[in-house]
C-alpha cells in the first residue's frame, strides 16, 4: 500500500539521476559556463541504488525513470538496467537522454531490458542547436534517434518550447516524429533549478501550440485519458499522436505522485523544493529495508509540496534561483536534481 501525502497523492513514479554531469550546456538547463559538481565518491554505487529502488517497490512505487545529467555518461549503465528490468514488481522502467551517446548504446540498453526510451531535442537546425545546447552535435543525436527508432517503437521525444528560439519548429517536428514512429512532447518553459535566463515572455502556452499545430495540421482531438502522467496527448486528423506538458501555465501538482533521487542519493519531494531528504546516509550506515522504508514513508506522509501551483500564484514571477545563488547549492540545479 503506497504511502499518501499531505494532499492524498500516493508515491508510485521514482526518478532516479544517475549523474549531475551532462555532454550539453542547454539554454533552459545549464545556461552558466561553470558547475559545481557532485563529488565522485558521494555518487550512489548500483549496489545502492538498486537497494533503494526495492524499499521504494516496497511502498508501491511501479514506475522507475533512469535520468541525469545525461545517464549515458555513467559507466556501464546497461549493468543498472539489467539490474531494475528483472524486478517483477517494476512495471515501467523508462530513460531520459539527449541521445548524443545514444547510437553506440541503444541496442544494449534494449537487451538489457529497458521498457521505455526518451530522448531530448529542441531544435532540427544546426545553427540554432548548437547556439542551444552549446555544442555542434546535432548529427550525432540524430544518430541515436535512428538507433533508438530501429529497437524502441513508439519512443518519445521531449521538446522545450522556448519563444523566439524554437516555437517556429512545432508543425516541423510533429512530422519529425511521425516519420520515426515517435511521439514528441512539447514542454513549456519551466522556471526551475538552472533556468537563470528563464522569463514569463519566453514561455509558449499550451493553447498557443495548439492553435500553431492546429492553423498547419486542422482540427486537434484531446484524448480522453485517466493517467497521472505529465502530458495532456492529441490526435491529429491523420492519427498522429503528439503530447503538451503545460507545467508552467496549467500545474498539474495535485496528480503528482513523483519523487526524484538524486546522483548522491538526495530525496526531492518536488522539482521546485529547496531542499532534499538524505538516504545515501541511512544505506552507508547499514540501516535495513524496514528503516529505510519507515524514514522514506514519514518524508512522504509529511509532503505537502504544490511548487509549480505556488509559483503560478505569483503572477509577476521572475527566476527561481538566481545564478549567484546556484554554487552554493549544486543541488538546486536542474541537472542534479534530475529532470
Amino acid at each position: 500500500m503506497s504511502p499518501l501525502d499531505q494532499h492524498a497523492r500516493p508515491l508510485r513514479n521514482l526518478r532516479v539521476s544517475v549523474t549531475d554531469r551532462c555532454n550539453l550546456r542547454c539554454q533552459y538547463c545549464m545556461p552558466e559556463q561553470d558547475y559545481v559538481w557532485l563529488p565522485r565518491e558521494d555518487l550512489l554505487h548500483f549496489e545502492e541504488v538498486d537497494r533503494l529502488v526495492d524499499v521504494f517497490l516496497d511502498l508501491g512505487v511501479d514506475k522507475v525513470r533512469l535520468t541525469g545529467g545525461e545517464p549515458l555518461l555513467r559507466k556501464d549503465l546497461p549493468a543498472l538496467v539489467e539490474r531494475l528490468a528483472h524486478k517483477p514488481r517494476l512495471r515501467d522502467l523508462a530513460m531520459t537522454t539527449n541521445g548524443v551517446l545514444l547510437a553506440a548504446a541503444a541496442a544494449d540498453l534494449h537487451r538489457a531490458g529497458l521498457h521505455r526510451l526518451t530522448v531530448s531535442l529542441d531544435t532540427l537546425q544546426r545553427d540554432r542547436f548548437r547556439r542551444l545546447a552549446r555544442f555542434d552535435e546535432l548529427d550525432r543525436v540524430l544518430a541515436g534517434l535512428d538507433a533508438a527508432a530501429a529497437v524502441f517503437p513508439g519512443f518519445k521525444i521531449d521538446t522545450v518550447v522556448i519563444r523566439g528560439v524554437n516555437d517556429d519548429e512545432l508543425v516541423p517536428m510533429v512530422a519529425f516524429a511521425r516519420a520515426r514512429g515517435a511521439e514528441v512532447r512539447f514542454i513549456e518553459y519551466m522556471d526551475v533549478g538552472g533556468a537563470t535566463h528563464w522569463s514569463p515572455g519566453q514561455v509558449v502556452s499550451r493553447q498557443e501550440m495548439l492553435a500553431s499545430i492546429a492553423a498547419h495540421y486542422g482540427p486537434v482531438t484531446p484524448l480522453d485519458e485517466t493517467s497521472s502522467a505529465p502530458a495532456d496527448r492529441y490526435r491529429l486528423e491523420d492519427g498522429t499522436v503528439f503530447g503538451i506538458i503545460a507545467s508552467t501555465t496549467a500545474p498539474f501538482c495535485a496528480d503528482c505522485d513523483r519523487a526524484r533521487l538524486t546522483a548522491d542519493g538526495m530525496f526531492y519531494l518536488c522539482l521546485y523544493a529547496a531542499a532534499g531528504h538524505d538516504l545515501r546516509a541511512p544505506v552507508r550506515a547499514g540501516d535495513d529495508a524496514a528503516a529505510l522504508a519507515g524514514y522514506i514513508t514519514r518524508i512522504w506522509t509529511a509532503r505537502s509540496d504544490r511548487g509549480a501551483e505556488q509559483r503560478l500564484a505569483l503572477g509577476d514571477r521572475t527566476t527561481l534561483i538566481p545564478a549567484s545563488a546556484l554554487r552554493r547549492n549544486p543541488h538546486w540545479e536542474m541537472h542534479t536534481k534530475g529532470g
